[in-house]
C-alpha cells in the first residue's frame, strides 16, 4: 500500500506518522508538501497529521482544509482512496467536509496529553479489520481541541449507520457520545483524535496502535 503523509506548516506529528507508515504499511511512503497539487501517482493512503498547521488560526485545521493539496485529497477519496486523519488531521477532515461533525476547545479548555482507553465500535471497516469487535485498546492522545460535536440528527446517523469506529471508555475531553473516532458513509475517510502511530512500537509504550495500520494492509488497494 502506497502511502503519502501530508506537511503543513506546524504540523508536527509528521515524521511519526512516517515512521509508522514506513514500518507497517510502505517503506516507500514520503511527505507531500501542502503546497503541492497532486499526490503521488498510486498513492492508496493519504495521512493527515498531528500538529497545529497554520497555527490553528482562524479554527483548527480550517486553513490547512483550503491548501492545494486538499483538492487532490478530496478527489482521491471520491475516487475511494483511504485518508487517515489523526489528530489536527482530523480537524482538518472536518474543516474540509470529508467527515461530519467538527472539534472544539477540550472541556475544561486544558490540553491533555496521556495514554486512554477506546473501544473498537465497528471492527468492519478497512482501518479496524484486525482488530476484535468490542476490543479493548490503549492510545495516546495529544490536543487541547479534540471535544467532538455534531448536531443530533448527524450523531443519530453515524451511531445508527456505524460510523463511530472509537469510543473513549475514559472520555478525556467531553466528545459527545464519547465519541473518539468516525468514518465516512462510505467508510474509507477516518478521522481520529488518539494518535495510532504513536503505539506501534513496544519500546514507545504500546502497540494497540498497529493494528489500525495491519487493518489497511490486509484490505485490496482502493484506486
Amino acid at each position: 500500500m502506497k502511502v503519502a503523509v501530508i506537511q503543513f506548516p506546524g504540523s508536527n506529528c509528521d515524521a511519526d506518522a512516517l515512521h509508522a507508515a514506513r514500518l507497517t504499511l510502505d517503506q516507500g511512503a514520503r511527505f507531500v508538501w501542502h503546497a503541492e497539487a497532486g499526490l503521488p501517482a498510486g498513492t492508496d493512503l493519504v495521512f493527515l497529521p498531528g500538529g497545529f498547521s497554520y497555527g490553528d488560526h482562524l479554527r483548527s485545521g480550517a486553513i490547512a482544509a483550503r491548501s492545494p493539496i486538499m483538492r487532490a485529497v478530496k478527489a482521491h477519496a471520491a475516487r475511494g482512496g483511504y485518508v487517515l486523519g489523526v489528530c489536527n488531521g482530523f480537524q482538518v477532515l472536518t474543516e474540509a467536509g470529508l467527515l461530519p461533525g467538527a472539534l472544539g476547545r477540550n472541556e475544561g479548555l486544558h490540553f491533555s496529553c496521556r495514554p486512554v482507553h477506546l473501544r473498537v465500535e465497528n471492527a468492519g471497516t478497512a482501518f479496524t479489520n484486525s482488530y476484535a469487535q468490542d476490543q479493548r485498546i490503549e492510545i495516546p492522545i495529544a490536543h487541547g481541541e479534540g471535544n467532538y460535536y455534531a448536531d443530533a440528527a448527524t450523531l443519530e446517523r453515524l451511531e445508527g449507520e456505524g460510523q463511530v469506529v472509537f469510543r473513549y471508555l475514559d472520555n478525556p475531553n467531553g466528545s459527545l457520545h464519547d465519541i473518539a473516532g468516525i468514518v465516512s458513509g462510505r467508510g474509507n475517510v477516518l478521522g481520529m483524535m488518539p494518535h495510532p502511530e504513536r503505539a506501534v512500537e513496544a519500546l514507545l509504550g504500546g502497540t494497540d496502535g498497529r493494528g489500525l495500520f495491519r487493518s489497511l494492509g490486509a484490505v485490496e488497494h482502493a484506486v
